[in-house]
Order: structure tokens, then sequence, then C-alpha cells
């Protein structure tokens, strides 16, 4: 999975793993899922007793499941190129597996809720400290934009460079766009080299 077969000649895509990462309940499994092409795979459970005081559950009323190891899903970028996409779990206590989910990841999407951004500081830290592109996709739930993109950047504390773009992660399209804005990211910082296949 996530590799170029030789066989299949000059004229097979190139795979390229994404990481689609956030904070808990920020819209990380509805982006794969809207974008997908394939069925997307999940690894939901859900919410119990147990998790009270330990998920923060405020401005989530609605939420009922949470991924425990990861999404997948896979997306074809015109016939060249094909972008499988990991999400990561959201939960502090699943973090540990993110370390192992950025092994080959070429970039990144850090999703974000202006309801709670506080909750995706990490993951910016994360792909920051380790030099990994990343593009922030603000998910305006219910097609909400409280904040100006302006407001969002000083409050993440984003880079100039980092892209920053408004969507709605239940639709594909706005889902694709993002998807795209990294993929320019990556071609720029990379202008004389060539993506490689996924390990």
């Amino acid at each position: 999975m996530g590799y170029v077969n030789s066989d299949q000649g000059d004229d097979a895509p190139l795979a390229v793993k994404i990481l689609i990462a956030g904070g808990f309940g920020v819209g990380k499994t509805t982006m794969v899922g809207a974008v997908s092409e394939v069925a997307p795979l999940r690894t939901e459970e859900y919410l119990t007793h147990a998790s009270v005081g330990v998920d923060d559950l405020e401005d989530l009323s609605g939420k009922s499941t949470t991924t425990v190891a990861l999404d997948f899903g896979r997306i074809s970028i015109g016939s060249g190129l094909v972008l499988y996409l990991f999400g990561t779990p959201g939960q502090e206590r699943f973090w540990f597996m993110w370390n192992d989910l950025v092994n080959g990841a070429l970039g990144a999407v850090v999703v974000v809720d202006t309801r709670r951004l506080e909750v995706s500081f990490a993951s910016i830290d994360f792909f920051e400290g380790r030099g990994i592109p990343f593009v922030v996709g603000v998910n305006c739930f219910h097609g909400v934009r409280d904040r100006t993109p302006e407001e969002i950047r000083a409050a993440l504390d984003l880079d100039p460079q980092v892209p920053l773009l408004l969507f709605d992660a239940r639709e594909r399209r706005q889902g694709r766009d993002v998807l795209l804005a990294l993929i320019d990211q990556l071609m720029a910082a990379r202008p004389h080299t060539t993506p490689h296949p996924v390990p």
C-alpha cells in the first residue's frame, strides 16, 4: 500500500501519504470520509461514561464516537497523483500513534475549529517541530465564520508562509481544495525534485 508498482510502467500514478490531523472533534474523520473516493476505513468507538472528565465535549453535544487509531481514505488528483489520507486520533492519550503515522508522510492538513482553537496547538507544534509542510483548514461548521482568517492566523501564531483556508469538512469539493493547497505548497518547497513514493 502506498507505493508505485514498477511493473505498471511509467504511466502509474505517484502515491503520496498525507496526514489529516488536529484536535479532538474538529472534523478530521468527516473530511477523510467526504473526500475519499473509496469507502473510508474508520477505527471509531462510541464515547462512553469512561471518557467523562477525560475528553472535553464542550461545544460537541452531537458527538457520539471518536477515532481511536486512524482514519484512512484515498483520492486521485488527476491521473498522475494519488493521495493516501491518514486521519490521526485527536485525544491526547492516543497521540503516541502520531509518531508511527507520520512515517513516510510528505505533508499534513491541520483541521481547526474556531470554537476550540486551543485543541489544535499541539498538532501545529508537531509538524513545525519535524519540519513537515502543512496547511491549516478551518472547519466552518454549518457555515459559521465567526473570525477572520487574519484573526485565526494570529491566534494560532502561524508563520506567514503556512496556507490557511476556510472550508466545510463535509463538502468534498472544499476538502479537495484544501488538499490541492497542500500539494501546491509541497511542489513550491521542492521545485526541482519529485516526491518519492510512500514506503
